[in-house]
């Protein structure tokens, strides 16, 4: 396995013998034995650990374990500690997502003090295979279908050519000691369910599936480099870039054989998802003047183009509320109360005011204008609706939409503010505690 891996790092390029390189440890049997191996490769090794506090006495143990592993080796030893719950909240993000972005935020800072070239990850094939089912169950285009790759940046995986079993068994054979992760067995995490009970299902129906499912990623990413080549040239002939804006020129995108695939190419490069470039492209032949975002860009659809520019840096687009909050005044003016349900108690039947049951919402709750895609259950109805459909049988004009604000809790429209509210935070027979927010001008 050893020879393996060295074989995978010099067909990649991934590094150069005798570099200093910054080696993400968890404790874990992936990352222990990653970092076993770049020491019998010589590698000059950095350890770091990161502390997310997500699992009480275990993440404590774990960032003890990988203390007197760096010290048995000699290396320098680096750790971080962060509050990811606190983080994930006031960026009103999964905690997945949270660990990941201040894992590799500061893993980037701490490589470039300790002037390390590469940032050593122990990503194997399993882990490719599921971020493969994953992207599938999501939604993706071609690339999500790619898998992990081996170098991204400075970021390196010299272990995608291992599996998790070859991993272990490498592990038992050197004796060397890992922590296992408890919440590795618990399915509330979507990758914990692809691993645990999707994949052996799948096993059930081909033994060799994991196997199958590594050739055609990597079948996938060679795709991935013609049909990206191609992408690119479609994109030179329709686009052209004036002024920091980026404009595609509707009736060529049109003439092309998959239209709405290549729209979608080059729109997710402005973070555009894969509903809103469905939207963008459904709107081609309508009246130009339609504004579509993502949280960095916008598209105005004109009579000859589709017009993509940048967000203005100190145009604020989310505003939080937390549960201490009485009243706020950016972007809108609004008060909160919380109430307790009485049988004399009157819903408010006004634009201005609504009353949901308090403990249907989560904290904290986020002020952010609307985007295409997004759906709510308006009041008094069960099904989901469109707010661009919404919009429509409202008669809301263009320049309206452009100032309507949502109240959202955990990505749950719970007012279109000022216009209508969800279905699923109201009042019942049920609610104990009420919470009224009004409008105030």
């Amino acid at each position: 396995m050893l020879k393996k891996v060295q074989q995978f790092i010099d067909a990649n390029q991934l590094l150069d013998k005798n570099e200093r390189v910054l080696v993400g440890v968890s404790g874990g049997a992936d990352s222990v034995v990653m970092l076993h191996m770049l020491q019998k490769l010589g590698f000059e090794c950095v350890a770091a650990h990161c502390n997310f506090h997500l699992r009480g006495d275990e993440s404590i143990r774990d960032e003890l374990f990988v203390e007197k592993l760096a010290e048995s080796y000699k290396l320098i030893y680096k750790k971080v500690d962060f509050d990811t719950v606190k983080f994930a909240k006031s960026n009103n993000i999964s905690i997945e997502m949270a660990a990941r972005d201040l894992r590799y935020a500061w893993f980037k800072k701490t490589a470039d003090d300790n002037k390390c070239r590469a940032i050593v990850t122990a990503h194997h094939i399993d882990d490719s295979i599921e971020t493969v089912l994953l992207n599938l169950i999501r939604g993706t285009g071609l690339k999500g279908l790619t898998g992990i790759e081996p170098k991204n940046g400075n970021i390196v995986r010299p272990m995608l050519c291992c599996t998790r079993s070859e991993i272990e068994k490498y592990a038992q054979k050197q004796k060397l000691d890992y922590v296992t992760d408890s919440t590795n067995l618990e399915n509330e995490y979507s990758r914990n369910k692809i691993r645990n009970i999707i994949l052996p299902a799948m096993a059930d129906i081909n033994p060799s599936v994991k196997q199958s499912l590594a050739d055609n990623i990597s079948r996938f990413r060679d795709a991935w480099k013609i049909y990206s080549e191609k992408i690119n040239e479609i994109k030179a002939t329709i686009t052209f870039s004036q002024e920091n804006q980026t404009f595609i020129n509707i009736e060529k995108l049109k003439s092309q054989p998959a239209p709405q695939t290549v729209l979608y190419e080059i729109l997710q490069e402005y973070n555009f998802n894969s509903n809103v470039s469905k939207d963008v492209f459904e709107g081609l032949d309508k009246e130009p003047g339609n504004r579509y975002y993502s949280d960095t860009h916008r598209v105005l659809k004109d009579r000859e183009h589709l017009i993509v520019d940048l967000i203005e840096p100190n145009l604020k687009l989310e505003f939080t509320i937390d549960e201490t909050d009485t009243a706020i005044e950016n972007p809108i003016s609004l008060t909160l109360k919380k109430i307790l349900m009485s049988e004399n108690f009157i819903v408010s039947k006004t634009a201005e005011r609504i009353h949901v049951d308090a403990d249907k919402i989560q904290f904290p709750l986020t002020i952010r204008k609307w985007k295409h895609g997004d759906s709510f259950h308006p009041f008094g109805m069960k099904k989901s609706k469109k707010l661009s459909d919404f919009f429509i049988d409202e008669k809301i004009n263009r320049n309206q939409k452009e100032s309507i604000w949502l109240l959202v809790s955990e990505n749950k429209i719970v007012w279109i503010i000022g216009l209508r509210a969800d279905n699923r935070f109201r009042i019942t027979e049920k609610t104990k505690n009420i919470l009224e927010i009004s409008l105030t001008q």
